[in-house]
């Protein structure tokens, strides 16, 4: 078999021998970050809602010390996860959970726990900023009309910080397209972990990661350009005609 002698040559190879290989590791990838997104965007919010309950002075004693306590490793939660490297998470996970409770968690599935707690980490701090920056006096109408904490974060708060949070989201997801490489680690089978493998035969690891450079860069991108022009949607027109008065519409 006469092998190919140039870069280009060799990149066309590897393309047309390992297409399908590409293509199963793109598609684990992609599964990958859209489950460790949406799952990390519900642990996000349900994080960061409970970081923002207030404690009620006039509650039992019981209450208040349990809401302590949960708002206490929740952040312990936040912080830990903020601040070690998601490479040290994922093999803490797989390994610690094999040697420890000898327990043999798939990697693909240990894969998406890391990335959504990450996720959830990371998002948790975006909601609570996100519903501290409501005007209270929502929460106070809310109160006033006689809804409870929950309906009021759950119809009032909750939807508008959802709205001014989707930017970040779409972010998200681009950043766990590329995060999923990491899981390579703990021998996820998503992209990069495709790439590694496919060297080990040719050992062209120039034109093999090239490639996969050039996959990632096209579906964020891709990803990038679609989250745009969606966000650009719901914010609507930018050019509003002003009605001054009444006689004016009528004339209109």
């Amino acid at each position: 078999m006469d092998f190919p002698t140039t870069f280009f040559g060799w990149v066309s190879f590897l393309l047309e021998k390992y297409s399908v290989d590409f293509l199963r590791g793109l598609l684990v990838t992609l599964e990958l970050a859209i489950i460790g997104t949406i799952l990390g965007c519900l642990i996000g919010f349900i994080v960061g809602m409970i970081r923002t309950i207030p404690i009620d002075e006039d509650s039992s004693v019981v209450r208040k010390t349990l809401t302590r306590v949960l708002k206490a490793i929740l952040s312990v939660y936040v912080e830990v996860v903020r601040g070690t490297p998601m490479m040290v998470q994922a093999m803490v996970l797989y390994y610690g959970t094999m040697s420890i409770w000898d327990m043999d968690i798939p990697s693909f599935r240990a894969g998406i726990a890391v990335l959504s707690l990450n996720i959830g980490a990371y998002m948790a701090e975006s909601v609570r900023g996100a519903i501290k920056g409501i005007d209270p006096g929502q929460m106070e109408g809310g109160k006033a009309i006689g809804m409870n904490y929950g309906q009021i974060m759950a119809r009032i708060i909750l939807p508008q910080a959802f709205i001014n949070l989707i930017p970040q989201i779409g972010n998200t997801f681009v950043s766990a397209i590329k995060d999923t490489s990491i899981l390579n680690v703990i021998a996820v089978t998503e992209l990069y972990f495709t790439a590694k493998t496919i060297t080990g035969t040719y050992y062209k690891f120039f034109e093999t990661y090239i490639i996969i450079c050039a996959i990632y860069f096209i579906l964020t991108f891709t990803v990038s350009y679609l989250l745009k022009f969606v966000d650009k949607k719901l914010a609507g027109g930018q050019n509003y005609d002003l009605i001054l008065d009444d006689s004016e519409s009528e004339v209109a």
